[in-house]
């Protein structure tokens, strides 16, 4: 919604932003705030970035609410502001960005080939579950780097944008890959993968702030298939 790209399946992240002073009697007065709207048939209090509530109403229009501080408001995303009389929002919409920083490209890197290493170790095993899991997991990671080629303003939503914003000849290898990550087709699917990990080698290892921490490694992956 922040982005204006919603739509009627779309949840919503809501963000207040309190005053530390005033935190906690927000905090205890969430639920009530949330149910002025309509039934709730799911509620459930989380902590990821902030405290969180995980809502689900009667009409299965699922909200996260966020409370969050001047210390722990992020801005990995874009947002909208609905009501903010003093301004104090102001200095945060500059910070807005969906792009990946250099340490944030690294650990997609490191991740997207590490777990392509745990995927040989499970194959090797005959795990053949979870081997479609481990390599799902490359292939996230492999997406937010992807992104960062041929997108990078919109890297930092990694699969949930793929298919809007990826040029059609990297997403058709993509969805090529993962069409074949199933418990009888997998080492097809790595097989895909590590083509496309070579055919992107030289800009990964060139775009890198440490590539010295995975290239051994990510060459040694690559060429064993």
């Amino acid at each position: 919604m922040g982005r204006g790209e919603h739509d009627q399946h779309s949840d919503i992240d809501l963000y207040c932003f309190v005053n530390e002073e005033n935190k906690q009697q927000f905090l205890k007065n969430r639920k009530k705030h949330l149910t002025a709207y309509r039934p709730l048939l799911m509620y459930d209090e989380i902590y990821i970035i902030a405290p969180q509530i995980v809502a689900v109403y009667d009409n299965l229009l699922h909200i996260d609410l966020f409370t969050v501080t001047e210390e722990s408001l992020l801005t990995k995303d874009f947002f909208t502001v609905l009501y903010d009389p003093e301004n104090h929002l102001e200095a945060f919409q500059s910070r807005q960005t969906l792009g990946l920083s250099i340490q944030e490209f690294d650990d997609a890197v490191m991740d997207a080939v590490w777990f392509l290493f745990q995927y040989k170790k499970s194959t090797a095993r005959g795990n053949d579950l979870w081997a479609v899991h481990m390599l799902e997991q490359a292939f996230t990671h492999f997406a937010k780097v992807l992104l960062r080629h041929y997108v990078p303003a919109r890297a930092q939503l990694g699969l949930k944008t793929m298919e809007r914003s990826l040029p059609a000849v990297p997403l058709n290898k993509f969805n090529r890959m993962y069409e074949a990550n199933t418990p009888n087709q997998h080492p097809q699917a790595a097989k895909y993968y590590c083509q496309f990990l070579s055919e992107e080698k030289e800009w990964i290892l060139a775009n890198m702030q440490h590539p010295i921490k995975i290239q051994p490694l990510f060459l040694q992956l690559i060429q064993s298939w």
